[in-house]
This record gives structure tokens, sequence and C-alpha cells, in this order.
């Protein structure tokens, strides 16, 4: 999953831009790109990837992506069945933090504005958001092109003053995509994402990256803050919780499928990097859903 660049350079004459989509599936392409996104899913379930997130998405949800954070929107399998007649919907608003002006941002008036757009580079979903909110994202493109404008900033406020929200990227994933840029962290990225449910030793990892094992180690947890066994079990966990609520499987062969190879280590793992059991985890979310 290498992140392709997006570029909207010849809308530079748009402040910002609202596109609705309605599709048998959301497109799978991994990508990035300057403007921030702020997008609310109308129909349509599956799993939403952002940065090193891998998390569920369902109708409904208000996510909000920062400048050049890698993103993509997958669909639960039922989407891509031949008999399938299932509709992927979204309201996705695109816009520029220099949008209203270089500084516009940067006054007293702005800053509870300033401050979200900040925390937006990890990704943030909002939690609990009330109906108004999202029916304001929902009808912003009825109104004229000043009244939009005014939409637009009324929303980023509310969703700036919400209190409850989830950030979704970790820092060391930001830090290492939009510092380095370097095609072997890059290449890096790529192949623990498509082998995370395969064996993948330290080996394989330093061999993509063109370092010997030791050199490796010491430079992704310098870059990550975590040691790449403990972020590629939290890559692998975060895939298994996707698959519980999911239903895909009893918890034996999401063990396996997420690409740990005993159940012990999974249930351990699972705990240290949750706080739960995996039957906990799926109890807790049956309960309140």
């Amino acid at each position: 999953m290498k992140p392709h660049l997006i570029s909207r350079d010849n809308l530079e004459n748009t402040s910002f831009m609202i596109t609705k989509h309605s599709e048998p599936s959301f497109p799978k392409v991994w990508h990035y790109h300057k403007e921030l996104e702020l997008v609310l899913t109308l129909k349509s379930t599956g799993t939403r990837f952002v940065g090193d997130s891998i998390k569920k998405f369902e109708e409904g949800d208000v996510v909000l992506i920062g400048e050049n954070l890698p993103h993509m929107w997958v669909n639960d399998d039922c989407y891509f069945e031949s008999n399938s007649t299932l509709v992927a919907e979204d309201i996705v608003i695109h816009f520029r933090e220099e949008f209203l002006g270089k500084d516009f941002f940067n006054t007293k008036e702005m800053k509870p504005i300033s401050n979200l757009l900040t925390k937006a580079k990890y990704g943030i979903k909002f939690i609990n958001l009330p109906s108004t909110i999202r029916n304001e994202i929902e009808t912003i493109s009825t109104y004229n092109e000043f009244d939009r404008t005014l939409k637009l900033l009324r929303i980023l406020n509310s969703l700036a003053t919400h209190k409850n929200y989830e950030v979704l990227s970790s820092e060391g994933y930001i830090k290492t995509f939009n510092k380095t840029k370097n095609i072997t962290l890059d290449n890096t990225y790529e192949y623990i994402f498509e082998n995370f449910n395969k064996p993948i030793s330290l080996e394989d990892v330093a061999n993509i990256a063109n370092m010997n094992p030791s050199a490796f180690s010491r430079y992704f947890k310098r870059i990550n803050r975590k040691t790449f066994s403990k972020y590629l079990n939290e890559v692998r966990i975060g895939y298994a919780c996707n698959q519980l609520l999911e239903q895909k499987g009893n918890i034996t062969s999401i063990c396996y499928d997420s690409g740990f190879n005993n159940i012990s280590n999974f249930n351990r793992q699972f705990k240290k990097i949750t706080q739960k059991s995996p039957s906990d985890y799926l109890r807790q979310y049956t309960q309140v859903n």
C-alpha cells in the first residue's frame, strides 16, 4: 500500500471543494494530499486506514484528516460481491489551512479552529457528535458560495469545541512520514501493511530498508518511539479488533488471520494493547450496540 500523492493544483482558484460520492464501493486507493479532508460517511461500512490506524467505520462517522496524512476507506467484502446492490455514500470537504488567507486562523478568535487543524495531522474521529453538526455537513452544498464559507467555519468551530474525539494515527508514524519522505521508509511501511498477517521477522524488514537488523532496530525505535515488534503487534491487533467487530470468525481463526502463530501470544498482546481480553472486548462492544 504505497501512498499515492493526489494533486488538486488545478483547483487553486477554489477555496474549498465539496463532493458527494455515491458508488458501489469506495476506491481502494491509499493516498495523501495537501488538503485537509472532512468526511461524513452517509452509507456503508468497512475498515478505515489512517496513517498506522486501522479501525472499523460505519454510517454517521465524521473524520477530519490532516494534510499529507495517508488514508483509505475499504468497504466490507459484501460490497464487492457480484450481486451486491449496496451503495457507499459520503460527503467530503477538501480545504487547505490557508483557504481564507495565510494568517486567518492565527487570530485570537480563530484559536480553537487553529488547534483543531493542528491536531488533525494525526486524523480525528469525532465521537457522539450531535446530529445537528452532521446535518450541517450534509447540507453545506445547498448554500451559495458566501454562505457555505460561513457554514464551513461554523462546522469547524463546532468540531473544535466538541470534547469527545479519538486521535487516530500515532505520533511516530506522523513524524516518520512527514519528516523523512524517504523511499526506504516508504517501502518499509508498504511491506508491513501488505504482509502484517504473515510471518515477518526483523531481518525481513531490515532487508527492505537495506540495513542490518541491529541498525534498523535502533533506527525504527528512535523514529517510532517503540520497537518494531511492538509496532507490528499494534497493527495486527488493530486488524483483529476490526475482524472481531465485523464477526469475521471466532477468536482462534482471527488470531491466525491477524498474523499470530499461537492463541496464547495473541491473547497476551491483545490485552496488553487494548486492556481487555478478546472476549471482553467483543462483549463490551455487543453490549453498547
